[in-house]
């Protein structure tokens, strides 16, 4: 298997690679196991101690379960991992607080976290609104989880799909009808002849427009590649792209000795 980076941005924490001379179930494999089981950081318990906005315990409980928090997957263990056996330690959660008056928008930003490593990813998701005389204070439970226990867990939006192999079998009557065919601008025209952008290959999602232009059979040939796969990973801001694909890694690896070991057994 060969692997190869074709965009990386660490701003919107989104990352894309090549995966080559490799397999469908091989890489959906590595897909699930990032959803399911790389561990993120979410408030789980709440203790609310003053809260007479418009929205009910519940309401305000929802959202606050669903806002990023930044993640250290190193410092922290699992409950059902825990020496603790998770009855709660400071090895496996972590308390936020929260206390504010009225009139005020009260954001992520407002919630105070005692390890500085572990807060919301974005500080201006918006909680609640508060009127004069209204008041919210709460004392949430943070805990590493997996996004096959609750989607709040999850670390991002992972996908992939087959690379794409294009060809162009005869040039078109109209070159410029062609290139516009393509919603990926994939294609070129170059000094009034028609070309695929090496550039932009990789942006093919295998639509085939290109397919089924008027008056223009035959000048494509399109196929999906069965042995490389272009690989993405959207993350929400926990664990940066690097840190997620490495922890799934280290989890399809466990995963494999502890097969081995029943196997013997």
């Amino acid at each position: 298997m060969e692997v190869e980076i074709i965009e990386q941005n660490k701003k919107d924490g989104k990352t894309k690679f090549i995966l080559s001379k490799t397999t469908p179930a091989y890489v959906n494999t590595i897909r699930r196991i990032i959803v399911a089981e790389v561990p993120t950081m979410a408030i789980e318990d709440i203790e609310f101690r003053q809260n007479n906005s418009v929205l009910y315990d519940e309401m305000i409980a929802l959202r606050l379960g669903l806002i990023p928090l930044t993640t250290d997957i190193k410092a922290y263990n699992l409950p059902s991992k825990c020496s603790c056996s998770g009855a709660g330690c400071a090895r496996c959660q972590l308390k936020l607080t929260l206390k504010v008056s009225g009139p005020k928008t009260v954001y992520s930003g407002d919630i105070k976290s005692k390890d500085p490593k572990v807060k919301p990813v974005y500080d201006k998701i918006i909680i609640v609104k508060l009127l004069e005389g209204q008041s919210l204070e709460f004392e949430a439970t943070a805990v590493l989880g997996v996004g096959k226990e609750h989607a709040k867990w999850a670390p991002g939006h992972i996908y992939f799909q087959n690379a794409p192999k294009l060809k162009v079998l005869h040039q078109p009557e109209d070159v410029q009808k062609m290139v516009a065919s393509c919603p990926k601008s994939v294609f070129e025209n170059k000094a009034g002849k028609f070309g695929i952008n090496e550039k932009r290959i990789n942006n093919c999602d295998l639509c085939e427009s290109c397919l089924h232009v008027p008056g223009e059979d035959g000048v494509m040939e399109v196929k999906a590649d069965e042995s490389e796969f272009i690989f993405t990973i959207e993350s929400w801001g926990q664990l940066s792209p690097k840190e997620i694909i490495e922890k799934a890694v280290e989890t399809f690896d466990e995963k494999l000795e502890e097969f081995k070991g029943l196997l013997k057994e």
